[in-house]
Parts: structure tokens; C-alpha cells; sequence
């Protein structure tokens, strides 16, 4: 698609918003800056499950021990 201009875009929006839905490449131009048009993606999130890595981290049982390398600072 060649590059439309900003006043040309806020004219047909909503069938440039099409074209990009549809792949196509959609390009705005501003004094000089261009911008493109696409598609976002959306991210699918589950809902975190309580207890779901059970088993897969392990923690060291002198985890909160001072480091050596700083006790003479305590």
C-alpha cells in the first residue's frame, strides 16, 4: 500500500485499519516522520495456580546466612 498522510489516514481509518488486519503494510506519513500501522498481538495469561512449581525450586538451608565475604562488616 504507498503511504497515506495524516489527514488522509484520520479521513479512512477504518479501512486502513482493515488493511493492516488483512497483512497489509500501512504507512502514514506526518511532516516528514512515518509511521506504520500493524496489528498488535495479544498475549493469552493464565491465572497463576497456587502451588503449581511445587518440587522444582530448592532453596540452599543457609540461604540467609551473611555471606563470607561480608561478616567482617556485621
Amino acid at each position: 500500500m504507498n503511504p497515506v498522510t495524516i489527514t488522509e489516514a484520520a479521513q479512512k481509518l477504518p479501512d486502513l485499519i482493515d488493511a493492516a488486519l488483512r497483512g497489509e503494510e500501512v504507512t502514514i506519513t506526518k511532516n516528514g516522520s512515518v509511521v506504520k500501522l500493524i496489528p498488535a498481538t495479544t498475549v493469552k495469561r493464565y491465572p497463576a495456580k497456587a502451588g503449581s512449581a511445587k518440587g522444582q525450586v530448592w532453596m540452599s538451608d543457609d540461604f540467609d546466612e551473611p555471606l563470607e565475604e561480608f561478616k567482617d562488616y556485621m
